[in-house]
């Protein structure tokens, strides 16, 4: 089945609040690989628009706040996937990378944070 096939599916089933696994590397590579040229192909614009807005700090405040929530809700539901590996005994080079992607959502969250209270007027 092709990728095209697969993202469809997807789609669909992310319409629903499913997610589908996937079975070999090469299928996952496939999907990283499909993230990153979608998130390169956005980030253009993206770029383009906040360069044109952010003309001073306060104006930069509200993007770096939205993007620390959402990135510490997605380390919150990793650590919760990180507790379930753990408890279910699931193999050691997982839990091993939950860890390390835990440890660097909280750190880039603190980061984000800190930027945010960069933004504030003196």
């Amino acid at each position: 089945m092709s990728l095209t096939r697969y993202s469809l599916m997807d789609a669909i089933a992310a319409r629903f609040g499913w997610r589908r696994a996937y079975e070999t590397t090469m299928q996952v590579d496939a999907l990283l690989t499909e993230q990153t040229e979608t998130a390169y192909a956005q980030a253009t614009h993206h770029a383009q628009a906040a360069t044109a807005k952010h003309d001073d700090a306060l104006t930069v405040q509200p993007g770096v706040l939205d993007v620390r929530g959402r990135l510490l809700a997605d380390v919150l539901y990793l650590e919760g996937v990180l507790t379930g590996a753990r408890t279910r005994d699931l193999p050691a080079n997982l839990i091993e990378r939950l860890e390390d992607a835990v440890d660097h959502g909280h750190e880039l969250t603190v980061l984000l944070a800190d930027t945010a209270r960069a933004t504030t007027a003196l």
